[in-house]
């Protein structure tokens, strides 16, 4: 899958997730313990910026049943692995298992904390793939190359030993090798210790004679704990990124 592919299916997730899922629609979320909550939908979609789950939608729960409760047919299609999916077909059983309404048409809402990390990661990588792509026209474009390896582009998910970096990028003059960390919401202090490890790694496998290493974290927002962590790592810096989008006749 290329990276237009991702954005496509990023983006056709998060419209399910905002706009597919109407006001009185009876919803499940399943739960780690193999139960069902459900419930009924009581808001429009909201947003809530730099908050750990920001795409919400107020629902009224009503109560839970057991995932050994349904059918082989409905159990198939309510573990399929997407955000949102529409369970119109299997209305008349979960009116019974909900006590609900049979009539309101019935959706499965997963907006437990693991869906919501695979947005906030397709997200990212969509930040990523934008920068990556227009680097040249970014403030960081003007003293930084993206790391390259025989002549070709290597500094995007640059692997090591604990992970990938998400972008590694050496100074025009070569000797400053920069560790760049994005996250699509507010960072947090914990992708201090996550930058530094990886700086760590390029201190020791990477740096030659007359080089230093310097980390880099863009996000939406901070708070008072990212910049008391910043404040003894002088090392690594921190810079927003605002996303605006016009629409002109």
């Amino acid at each position: 899958m290329d990276n237009e592919d991702r954005c496509r299916l990023g983006m056709g997730r998060l419209w399910s997730a905002c706009e597919g899922i109407q006001e009185g629609d009876v919803v499940l979320a399943p739960k780690p313990d193999r139960t069902y909550q459900f419930g009924v939908v009581a808001s429009g979609y909201e947003y809530h910026p730099g908050t750990a789950l920001p795409h919400r939608r107020r629902v009224d729960w009503k109560g839970a049943f057991s995932r050994d409760e349904m059918s082989p047919a409905l159990a198939s299609s309510a573990g399929t692995q997407q955000t949102v999916l529409e369970l119109a077909a299997h209305s008349a059983e979960l009116a019974q298992l909900t006590r609900v309404t049979d009539s309101a048409p019935v959706m499965e809402a997963v907006f437990a904390s693991e869906v919501e990390e695979q947005l906030a990661f397709q997200m990212e990588k969509q930040l990523e793939d934008f920068l990556v792509s227009n680097w040249r026209s970014t403030i960081l474009g003007r003293d930084y190359d993206i790391y390259e390896e025989d002549g070709q582009i290597a500094g995007q998910q640059y692997p090591t030993d604990t992970g990938p970096m998400d972008i590694l990028a050496v100074s025009k003059d070569g000797k400053r090798i920069l560790v760049v960390e994005l996250k699509r919401g507010r960072a947090s202090d914990a992708v201090v210790g996550q930058v530094q490890r990886y700086m760590g790694f390029v201190q020791e496998t990477m740096l030659e004679p007359g080089q230093e290493v310097e980390g880099l974290i863009i996000a939406l927002d901070d708070d008072k704990k990212i910049r008391r962590a910043l404040s003894v790592a002088p090392n690594i810096r921190f810079m927003r990124y605002r996303v605006e989008f016009h629409l002109e006749d």
